[in-house]
């Protein structure tokens, strides 16, 4: 139940509430979700630790996710909560980077993994690492794969909602949160926080799929990824969610928001001290890796079909 109270992404340029009650509202909204988080997160601790049933289903495809350090002790709540779901996936992966970690797993791990979760190694791709493992272990590509975050609690409809909005584009990647790239009026990027959430669920060339909330790649995504092998590594090492957009750009792959707003869940509580995300930010990698990876091709194609 709680994880229903999705935050949805902030609108932004919007005026009403002085400030200081705008920050306020905030807080309270900040503490009301962790203390959801919390909530959930041991309920879905105390359901992996009885629960005997498979985490795995039905649904043709794959979740893939990553995990590392001191969350790895904590990443069987995320896995759990997909485990739950309405629907579950064929195949579940979790890519670790490191043989101590792998020979020393969490007893919840290894309980999930006699319920039927594969936990592999992989060379450390850093974000990468919760999808190209499996893209370059593949000789074809027979369904999909999902990625996922090792600090979110997902909601029991989450790959419902994917497989849905898949089914009925399957050719588009697909995503509970978007950005969309805005372009100035000289054709260049403008500054990353500045690029507005979506609001539809049509694609554009400037959808941007935030990986944090859930993204589908349909297999040819992943064929062109497989393609372009490891430049990421040069191009865009630790923003995974820039690589895949200029993928998909250069691809004709659309990218669509599974609904009208954008949605994050639930955060594990703990795991959000000093993230990826927000050290691209604060030093305004996003910016950096957005100048020298796109184009003025890939520019022009956002601007047609995205601007």
């Amino acid at each position: 139940m709680t994880e229903l109270i999705n935050t949805r992404a902030p609108e932004r340029g919007r005026s009403g509430a002085p400030g200081a009650v705008r920050r306020i509202a905030r807080r309270l909204r900040k503490r009301a979700r962790s203390a959801q988080a919390r909530i959930l997160a041991g309920a879905l601790g105390f359901r992996e630790q009885r629960s005997v049933d498979s985490v795995l289903g039905t649904e043709p495809v794959v979740v893939s996710l990553t995990s590392y350090g001191s969350r790895i002790e904590t990443v069987h709540l995320a896995i759990e909560s997909i485990a739950r779901g309405k629907v579950r996936p064929s195949r579940m992966i979790l890519w670790i980077d490191s043989v101590d970690d792998l020979n020393a797993l969490p007893p919840a791990l290894k309980r999930q993994k006699a319920r039927g979760l594969e936990v592999l190694l992989a060379q450390n791709y850093g974000p990468h690492t919760k999808y190209y493992p499996y893209v370059e272990s593949q000789d074809e590509f027979t369904v999909p794969v999902v990625t996922a975050d090792d600090d979110i609690l997902y909601p029991e409809d989450w790959l419902a909602g994917i497989m849905a909005a898949s089914r009925a584009h399957p050719d588009s990647i697909v995503g509970y949160w978007i950005r969309r790239m805005g372009l100035g009026p000289d054709g260049l990027p403008v500054t990353y926080t500045s690029w507005p959430y979506a609001s539809d669920t049509h694609p554009h060339a400037a959808n941007v799929p935030l990986g944090v909330s859930g993204v589908l790649y349909p297999t040819t995504m992943l064929e062109r990824l497989r393609e372009n092998g490891d430049a990421f590594l040069t191009a865009a090492p630790y923003t995974d969610d820039l690589w895949l957009h200029a993928i998909a750009v250069r691809s004709n792959v659309p990218v669509r928001q599974i609904s009208a707003t954008p949605v994050h869940f639930l955060t594990l509580p703990g795991t959000q001290e000093v993230t990826l995300a927000s050290e691209n930010l604060a030093g305004s990698g996003n910016d950096r890796v957005v100048a020298g990876l796109y184009s003025r091709t890939d520019l022009e194609k956002i601007r047609g079909v995205g601007a």
